[in-house]
């Protein structure tokens, strides 16, 4: 790099940290000499210096802006080199209309992460996500893996009604007649409870893969995802399709049900290795784990 351009990069770097820590409006960034420097061949490198001087900065660590603040930061630093962000709409109570679905977990913003880094488990597949909440995985995965087709479900109507405004937020139909754009995945959001899901109804998805993120927060309902599991299992007929599912781990117990009922029907399992890239912002100190089961069909299950 000559002088003058480690020069000016230098000088954006130190604009970018002075206005990011300073929570100034996001506007008076200098995004349009971002935009210059990162036609350079050295543009990841500036992106990812920006990165450590804003939200991995540890002032912002440890006293940091609002999370509402970060994420949009983040989701126009994004949108910079790849002409990609997710716009998403979100409750600010952690539990409201009396379910938590209305936010985005740390579990689904680090499998979203996962899957960005790993777009060949994603692309030209039917995905099923279970429990989407407000739906940024699913939106993250439509945007960068290029999916043939996607299924957002959840069963609480509240939740259901904020997904389908965040999914035509982002720039996809969810009519069927509506013709879709080369590369552009065939988008669903289906209401699908638990507890009363059949087989038939399950097997229509026609899934690859299935997906979940932070749903392992009380015994019942880790029961009642297991059962679902079994379903799938039972109802794959052409390929074994894998499901990834995400979670904080908030106690000892938190998963260890999940394993045992998994182990309990014969489920094979195994731990995904972490991610290298950390593009959200969530708890440093958590620890969240991804697992994959192989959603192998067997008979008697």
């Amino acid at each position: 790099m000559a002088p003058e351009d480690h020069e000016g990069a230098t000088s954006l770097l130190q604009s970018f940290e002075r206005r990011f820590l300073a929570a100034r409006a996001l506007p008076s960034f200098p995004w349009q000499s971002l935009e210059e420097k990162l036609k350079d061949p050295s543009g990841s490198e500036l992106l990812l210096a920006i990165l450590q001087k804003t939200v991995k900065h540890p002032v912002c660590v440890q006293h940091g802006p609002s999370v509402k603040y970060a994420r949009c930061f983040l989701s126009k630093l994004i949108k910079k080199p790849s002409g990609n962000s997710v716009t998403l709409s979100e409750s600010t109570a952690i539990v409201s209309h009396g379910t938590t679905g209305l936010v985005t977990w740390d579990a689904a913003l680090y499998l979203a992460e996962w899957a960005i880094e790993n777009p060949a488990v994603f692309t030209n597949r039917t995905i099923l996500e279970l429990g989407s909440g407000a739906g940024l995985t699913g939106l993250a995965i439509c945007k960068a893996c290029y999916p043939r087709a996607y299924v957002f479900s959840d069963c609480h109507a509240q939740v259901l009604e904020q997904l389908r405004g965040n999914v035509l937020l982002n720039g996809f139909s969810l009519d069927p007649h509506t013709p879709i754009d080369a590369g552009s995945p065939k988008v669903t959001v289906a209401q699908l409870d638990w507890d009363e899901v059949t087989a038939s109804q399950l097997s229509a998805f026609q899934a690859d893969v299935v997906i979940a993120a932070d749903v392992l927060y009380c015994w019942e309902v880790t029961l009642s995802l297991v059962r679902v599991l079994k379903m799938l299992a039972h109802c794959q007929r052409k390929n074994t399709a894998d499901f990834y599912v995400a979670y904080t781990i908030r106690s000892q117990d938190t998963g260890k049900l999940f394993i045992t009922e998994l182990d309990r029907a014969g489920f094979s399992w195994e731990e995904v290795p972490p991610h290298t890239g950390k593009l959200f912002p969530y708890e440093e100190q958590s620890t969240i784990v991804i697992l994959k089961i192989m959603l192998t069909a067997r008979h008697g299950v």
